[in-house]
């Protein structure tokens, strides 16, 4: 059902004190006397914003800044040159492609042993064969894929290179805005909206030279992995959704029907998808990349990130579409100032122990930190906590959703949606119009203090250690905005591990390059899901 207005604006004190036990208050009799025409007047006020139409991308005048007060960032930005090696030969077997690494495909390009247009289709045709297997396909865009390949090559030809992921194809979550393409947010009720926006994202890659040749699958709404065509399969074993909500970018990156894509992440939607499919997931500062014409489901926690299948990939990806736009007021322009090498004698590196201690078995976990300590890090036990509740992340998260999804909710198109389930958005949609705008405001005075907590913890760090879901983790590091890149680190069951790498806010750079140390010391980012070699 939706929301009905009053009949005829009626507000009993009866009304007020039947609300009372759902806000946790307690008015006398003459207090609510008092109270009862303002309350009628913010009813109306109600009714009247209900007749206003908001898009689902029109932001609210309020913007969150993950800086902690007086917290200066270093504005000097180096030169970033990435290294393309100038001796990759195609393999033997053109099916080894589909894991070549972005350095790689990008050598053979530029160095015409391959052209674009080869290499797209090669990747069309993956899609073709194996997208319906793992139901990680919204839309094959074919069509623009050819386009963009065959202006690839032609600049290519006329000596008009355009860097290191010109010509490269790649997919993008199904949240993000291209004209004239369906782009349905995984949601049966939003099947078939065409917005006429391009995502800055989109175009950021596009003017790189990358060529888009996939809309990939999320959980409807950006929750899990299931969506109204299906639940999107984790290619290591198809009796197991992928997780989500960026369910088709790790999927379709773990089986190499993508070199990359894009995911995004509220609380969760890269890293935990990276998690189950085996994948690299960069999960950036809030306020790095530009979300516009990407669906919003929460303003102050939703980032946009690259799903990859290394480190170096990832800072690849991501030094293309960071920056500002003028269009999302969030977005900083600070440095990234990437190598790919770290001088571990100069690090301050710690684990957080408390996360450790709470696994029932840390063995996986722990060799990580031994892999480190014999490439010569020095790695320090932190205890990593916060005096704030953690499950203010319900608060804010979900009346932010409900705002963004008001209409939906209202006019009974949540009855569209595929899961209906108590654990479901139609639900969490209805229960969040109940919370009140002072506890919504209250919940954000308390991250503010959690900010400041957890970087006085972070700070006397460069990189911070921890399983992915421990303690919360996960929740405390999206309520902060302090970036995560995710990497698998072994194998249980047949099936991939990960484990995170905390940094500083906007210091990217530091965690990938010692994310990518970790990964040229082992060879778990090198296996690949056997049905898709």
């Amino acid at each position: 059902m939706g929301l009905p207005a009053f009949a005829q604006n009626t507000i009993e004190k009866e009304h007020l004190q039947k609300a009372e036990r759902l806000l946790d208050l307690q008015f006398t009799e003459s207090e609510r006397d008092s109270a009862l025409s303002d309350v009628a007047l913010y009813l109306r006020i109600y009714q009247a914003i209900h007749k206003q139409s908001l898009k689902n991308w029109e932001s609210p005048a309020l913007l969150f800044d993950p800086l902690p007060v007086g917290k200066k960032i270093n504005p000097i930005q180096k030169p970033v040159n990435w290294l393309i090696p100038n001796d990759v030969k195609l393999p033997q077997n053109k099916n080894d492609l589909a894991f070549y690494s972005i350095p790689q495909l990008a050598s053979l390009i530029k160095n015409k042993k391959i052209t674009s247009l080869e290499l797209t289709q090669f990747f069309l045709q993956r899609i073709k064969t194996w997208g319906d297997t793992l139901q990680c396909i919204v839309s094959l865009t074919e069509e623009i894929a050819i386009k963009q390949a065959k202006q690839a090559d032609e600049e290519i030809r006329q000596g008009k290179y355009r860097g290191i992921l010109h010509g490269i194809p790649y997919g993008i979550k199904d949240l993000l805005a291209v004209p004239n393409t369906k782009t349905t947010w995984g949601a049966g009720s939003h099947k078939e909206q065409v917005i006429d926006q391009i995502a800055t994202v989109v175009s950021k890659l596009e003017a790189a030279g990358a060529v888009m040749v996939a809309k990939l699958t999320l959980g409807e709404l950006a929750m899990g992995d299931v969506w109204f065509g299906g639940k999107t399969k984790n290619p290591w074993d198809l009796k197991q959704g992928s997780s989500g909500s960026s369910a088709g970018s790790a999927s379709a990156t773990a089986a190499g029907l993508v070199p990359f894509s894009i995911g995004t992440e509220t609380w969760g939607s890269i890293v935990s998808p990276s998690t189950r499919c085996g994948t690299t997931g960069l999960r950036p500062t809030f306020g790095r990349v530009s979300r516009y014409g990407a669906m919003a489901l929460s303003w102050s926690l939703d980032k946009i990130g690259p799903i990859t299948r290394s480190a170096e990939d990832a800072a690849i990806v991501f030094d293309v579409i960071r920056g500002t736009d003028g269009k999302d007021k969030t977005v900083k322009d600070f440095p990234f100032n990437y190598t790919g090498k770290v001088d571990f004698k100069k690090l301050q590196i710690g684990y957080l122990k408390n996360n450790f201690d709470s696994l029932k078995e840390a063995s996986i976990e722990l060799q990580t930190i031994e892999t480190l300590k014999k490439l010569g890090a020095d790695i320090q036990p932190v205890n990593f906590q916060t005096s704030v509740p953690t499950n203010i992340i319900n608060v804010i998260l979900m009346s932010e959703a409900a705002a963004a999804f008001d209409e939906l909710t209202r006019t009974d198109q949540d009855e569209l949606l595929v899961q209906q389930s108590k654990n479901s958005w139609s639900n969490f949609f209805r229960a969040a119009r109940f919370i009140p705008a002072v506890e919504y405001i209250n919940a954000n005075r308390l991250r503010m203090k959690m900010i400041e907590e957890i970087d006085a913890i972070v700070s006397q760090y460069d990189v911070l250690i921890s399983p992915n879901f421990q303690n919360n983790f996960s929740a405390i590091t999206n309520l902060t905005g302090h970036p995560v890149v995710v990497v698998p680190n072994g194998f249980k069951d047949g099936k991939p591990t990960s484990i995170s790498f905390l940094g500083n806010l906007y210091d990217e750079a530091t965690i990938l390059a010692v994310a990518k140390i970790f990964q040229d010391a082992t060879d778990f980012d090198e296996k690949h899901p056997n049905k898709f070699k």
